[in-house]
């Protein structure tokens, strides 16, 4: 047997080259190159976003409230108070069934303009007319009977007139005479009794009639309806009754002829408001609509938690536009009339104070012209309570920013909140 011995035909060992790994210098320097360009690419594109963020924003269309110079002559008394409340109605009703049922029809809806005595809702009336149906009938049966009474009182009474007359001949007796007559008088009392159950009968049939026609809800007086309480099927109840699933009102409709405006006055100042005193008020959704508008009454109490007194004003003219629990605010004139003005004075315009602006010791205005501003330096005179004279840089008929964004500025387009 031969035996082969492989042997290696070199003895040294592999030699690795460390220097197969070293970056050439070359490459180095357009790696730095290339992050450089990378760094810079993203500054810039940083800087070209938060700039086109600034000018959208500098670009957007502020949106401003404006009001119209008025004449020098239109200039109202000076407000001696003001103070904040809500339009209220004098008359509002949530109306409900006198009796508990199941809503069969429902004809009230939000904004539905409603007549006095109009249906608004119908009840499920089965019992109720079970009732009266029965209340009937036993009137009817009753007064049947009377009939049959007064037919054998008048037997009964032929029979007294016999019997009286043979008393009278000695031919009957004095008892067969008395019973006769006790005959006659028991149908005679019979029948009495029996009219007052038929008048007890009539008043069950009243009650039930009453039952029966409050099955249907109508409105209470002439109004708008603000809100619908109750779905066809549900349960109603003139009491609270079944927890949460028994509904107590039907709808609630309100006299939009009894809309009046409802504010707290402080006590302390109370003394400058009595009934009759002439009063601005000025919706808060409408804030150029001053409306003319009168104390009606001073509620003779006062709240000891709030320190106050609630004054109801009443519009001069009401508008459709005003809607109840609108928040309002109202300015108590000054029964003087304006101070008169002296000769040397010659204002032209009265604009409200909030369109005037400071910057330092110069006033300005902005005025609107086709929707873009233009700034107008303004001399102020006299102040009229929320009012002040321009004596010069204003015209009346100018329309003035009263209210807007702080930043506007010359020559800005704007638009106009209506």
């Amino acid at each position: 047997m031969v035996l082969f011995r492989i042997m290696s035909t070199s003895s040294t060992p592999p030699k690795y080259d460390l220097g197969s790994l070293k970056i050439d210098d070359s490459l180095r320097k357009s790696g730095k190159t290339g992050r450089r360009l990378g760094i810079f690419s993203a500054t810039l594109g940083v800087l070209v976003i938060a700039t086109g963020l600034v000018f959208a924003f500098r670009s957007k269309t502020p949106m401003v409230e404006v009001a119209s110079a008025r004449a020098v002559g239109e200039a109202r008394p000076e407000a001696l108070l003001n103070a904040s409340g809500y339009v209220t109605p004098r008359r509002r009703a949530t109306v409900a069934a006198k009796v508990t049922g199941r809503v069969e029809q429902i004809y009230a809806e939000e904004g539905l303009h409603v007549k006095s005595g109009q249906v608004l809702a119908t009840l499920d009336c089965s019992q109720p007319n079970a009732a009266l149906t029965s209340a009937r009938t036993d009137r009817d049966a009753t007064a049947a009977s009377l009939k049959d009474l007064e037919v054998q009182l008048g037997n009964a009474e032929r029979e007294l007139q016999r019997s009286q007359g043979l008393r009278n001949a000695g031919v009957n007796t004095q008892q067969a005479l008395d019973a006769a007559q006790t005959t006659v008088d028991s149908l005679r009392s019979k029948i009495a009794l029996t009219k007052e159950q038929i008048r007890a009968a009539e008043a069950r049939s009243s009650v039930a009639q009453q039952d029966v026609d409050n099955c249907t809800v109508r409105a209470p007086f002439e109004g708008i309806v603000v809100s619908k309480d109750a779905q066809r099927g549900e349960m109603v109840s003139p009491v609270s009754a079944g927890g949460g699933f028994t509904r107590t009102g039907i709808a609630t409709v309100v006299d939009m002829k009894s809309l009046e405006v409802e504010v707290d006055v402080n006590e302390a100042y109370i003394a400058r408001v009595k009934p009759g005193q002439k009063a601005i008020s000025t919706l808060d959704a409408y804030p150029d609509w001053q409306i003319p508008s009168t104390v009606r009454t001073v509620i003779p109490t006062a709240d000891r938690q709030k320190a106050t007194v609630k004054v109801r004003v009443s519009f001069d003219q009401l508008d459709p536009r005003i809607l109840p629990d609108m928040g309002v605010k109202v300015a108590f004139l000054s029964d003087a009339p304006p101070a008169a003005k002296s000769k040397s004075s010659d204002p032209k315009a009265v604009i409200p104070q909030s369109a005037v602006r400071n910057e330092g010791d110069q006033r300005f205005v902005f005025l609107v012209r086709e929707n873009k501003l233009e700034r107008r330096a303004v001399s102020l005179g006299t102040e009229h309570g929320t009012d002040v004279e321009v004596m010069a840089g204003v015209s009346p008929g100018d329309r003035l920013v009263t209210k807007g964004a702080e930043s506007l500025r010359d020559g800005q387009a704007i638009a106009i909140k209506e």
